[in-house]
C-alpha cells in the first residue's frame, strides 16, 4: 500500500522562490535528477544559507561535501546540502574555491558544520575562515596531503605496520615489491598451468596414500 503523501514536495516554485530571495548573492540555478542546484558566490555563502533557513525554511543542514575538478582554475566545489522539514524538500548550494582561498565558515548558523567543515578540509585542503577548530579529523597524526583530491595516489604516500623489533607502529615510505600483476582468473580448483618458481621443489614421488584428484578437463564424461 502506498503512502498518501509523496516522498518529498515538487520542486515546483522552488528556484524562482530562491532567485527573488537570495538576489546578486545566486550565480546560477538549475533543476537536474530530479533535484535542485544553488550556485552562491563564496564570499555571500552565510548570508545565502541564512537567508534559505530563516525565509525559506530550510531549517537542517544534513551534510556538507567536496568535489575535486583538478582542471578547474578553482578546482574546488563545496556542497551545502539543506532539507525543510516543514516543506519536505531538499536543496543543494554550491560555491567553488581553491587552494588558498578561504570558504567562510558557517559554524554560527549550523553549529555542527565545525565538524563537517573538518572533514572537507580533512580529505581536499579547503579552508573555511572562522572554524574555531579547524584541524583534521579523518586521517592519521602526521598525515601528509589530502587523499580525496584527483592528484593523490591511491596507494598513499607512507604504510605503517606494527614492529616486533620496537613494540610499536611505526610509519615507513610505501613499498611496492611489484608495479603490476597478472592475474590469470583460473579456477582455484583447477589449478594454473604453469609452474611457479619453487614449485620444482615439489616435483618428488608421490607417496603411497590416496591418488591425486583428477582436473576437471581430466574427469571422464
Amino acid at each position: 500500500m502506498s503512502a498518501p503523501f509523496p516522498k518529498f514536495a515538487s520542486n515546483d516554485g522552488v528556484i524562482e522562490a530562491a532567485a527573488a530571495a537570495l538576489g546578486d548573492v545566486l550565480l546560477s540555478a538549475v533543476e537536474s535528477v530530479g533535484e535542485i542546484r544553488l550556485d552562491v558566490k563564496r564570499e555571500g555563502v552565510v548570508d545565502a544559507l541564512r537567508i534559505l533557513r530563516d525565509q525559506l525554511a530550510y531549517q537542517q543542514l544534513m551534510e556538507i561535501a567536496g568535489v575535486d575538478y583538478p582542471e578547474r582554475p578553482e578546482r574546488f566545489e563545496v556542497v551545502y546540502c539543506l532539507l525543510s522539514l516543514t516543506k519536505n524538500h531538499r536543496l543543494r548550494v554550491h560555491v567553488s574555491t581553491d587552494e588558498t582561498k578561504p570558504v567562510p565558515s558557517v559554524t554560527a548558523l549550523w553549529p555542527v558544520a565545525g565538524w563537517l567543515e573538518r572533514e572537507v578540509y580533512d580529505m581536499y585542503g579547503v579552508l573555511f575562515e572562522g572554524n574555531p577548530d579547524l584541524r583534521r579529523i579523518l586521517t592519521d597524526y602526521g598525515f601528509e596531503g589530502h587523499p580525496q583530491r584527483k592528484d593523490f595516489p591511491l596507494t598513499g604516500f607512507v604504510e605503517l605496520r606494527y614492529s616486533e623489533e620496537e613494540k610499536r607502529v611505526v610509519y615507513e615510505p610505501v613499498k611496492l615489491a611489484q608495479d603490476f600483476r597478472n592475474f590469470d582468473f583460473m579456477s582455484p580448483w583447477e589449478g594454473a598451468e604453469y609452474i611457479l618458481p619453487g614449485d620444482e621443489k615439489a616435483k618428488v614421488p608421490e607417496a603411497p596414500g590416496a591418488p591425486t584428484p583428477l582436473k576437471a578437463d581430466e574427469v571422464k564424461k
